[in-house]
């Protein structure tokens, strides 16, 4: 009995060993092929980067293939260690070359959305991007997901449990498929958003009563920045069954409004021409619209309507703040009697009119065209 442990533990250290010189050479050939690709690719940045990333999921993938070759090639089947050692290099296996292909996936998908980027401009470059991300998210999922299920199915346990499961799957999948009906709904929601171009990373969007920006689209959810740094996190089925408004469907470029009471003294041809120089001036008008009309005249006072248009809702924004601002600054400055006011007039009666006198005094009425105004 005891020469058969030595014999084992003979085993296990020979095995041992022969894997530390395995792992040994599996890194220094993986570090000298990468660094010989590097230098023979010096001018393509694609696979500089590649290589770059690839650095750390590459040594472990091989190094571990390179272990498993000297445990499969060395060890004594028969030893009670070797089952328990080689599930351990299997499992790592897996993992690693998980690690090394969602690597792959992330490096490819970047190289993608950076030439889209250079390429595509506006709602198309919004467009690639939001797919781009998604298909990402959804590689990487699977990747993951049928790592983890190679995983489990090495342990005998799991899979005597996965048969059993398959033989009894009548109740099984009715309950699966109803605890799994909102998870896949906005799975496919997220895909359907990605790949119908209703809504964009990017995209200047209304929901929920917020103005926001889409800041990210994933498989189950979506990211909305408010204005005011806030995030609005909604699942990826609000954007295929609830009313929303984008902003930026067609093209980033919008209109806004401002309005401005004043009196009817106010000089319009001059304000226009304010209004002109405002946006001329400011560096966030795009050109194409900036009209001032006259919307309403009533309760003493006229309604002023400026309509301007910007390059995004971003720049809409600051240049509608800025054309209110500036308006009023000159009608303070240029045009003080055209700011709003109240008037009333007071009339006496009849008998007051004419100058009678009651209770010892005597009230004389405003004459003709006297007023009292605030």
């Amino acid at each position: 009995m005891a020469d058969e442990d030595i014999e084992q533990a003979t085993n296990l250290a020979v095995t041992l060993g022969w894997a530390a010189l395995a792992v040994t050479v599996a890194y220094v050939a993986v570090a000298l092929a990468l660094k010989l690709v590097r230098v023979m690719a010096r001018r393509n940045t694609t696979v500089q980067e590649v290589a770059l990333r690839l650095r750390k999921p590459a040594h472990a993938t091989f190094m571990v293939l390179a272990m498993w070759i000297a445990v499969w090639s060395t060890a004594n089947r028969r030893d009670p260690w070797f089952p328990v050692l080689e599930h351990v290099v299997v499992v790592s296996v897996i993992v690693s070359s998980a690690w090394m292909i969602g690597t792959v996936a992330v490096v490819v998908e970047d190289r993608v959305l950076r030439r889209v980027g250079n390429r595509l401009a506006g709602r198309y470059a919004r467009r690639a991007r939001t797919q781009v991300m998604v298909v990402r998210r959804l590689t990487i999922g699977l990747v993951a997901i049928l790592a983890s299920a190679a995983v489990l199915f090495t342990f005998p346990e799991a899979r005597a449990a996965s048969a059993s499961l398959l033989a009894s799957a009548g109740v099984l999948s009715v309950v699966a498929a109803l605890a799994a009906q909102s998870s896949l709904g906005n799975v496919f929601a997220g895909l359907q958003i990605a790949f119908s171009d209703a809504v964009r990373v990017g995209d200047v969007v209304v929901v929920e009563g917020e103005w926001g920006t889409i800041e990210d689209i994933t498989l189950a959810y979506v990211v909305v920045g408010i204005w005011d740094e806030r995030k609005l996190i909604l699942p990826c089925t609000y954007f295929t069954t609830t009313p929303y408004e984008n902003w930026t469907r067609r093209s980033s470029e919008v209109m806004g409004t401002v309005e401005i009471d004043v009196d009817f003294r106010v000089p319009l041809d001059a304000m226009r021409a304010e209004l002109e120089r405002l946006v001329r001036e400011s560096g966030l008008w795009d050109g194409r619209v900036a009209r001032l009309q006259v919307t309403a005249a009533v309760s003493g006072t006229v309604r002023t309507r400026v309509l301007v248009s910007g390059a995004d809702s971003s720049a809409l924004w600051d240049l509608r703040c800025a054309v209110r601002e500036g308006l009023v600054t000159w009608l303070q400055r240029e045009a003080p009697h055209a700011l709003p006011r109240t008037r009333w007039e007071t009339e006496a009666p009849s008998a007051v009119r004419a100058g009678a006198v009651e209770g010892g005094a005597q009230v004389r009425a405003p004459g003709p065209g006297e007023s009292l105004a605030v």
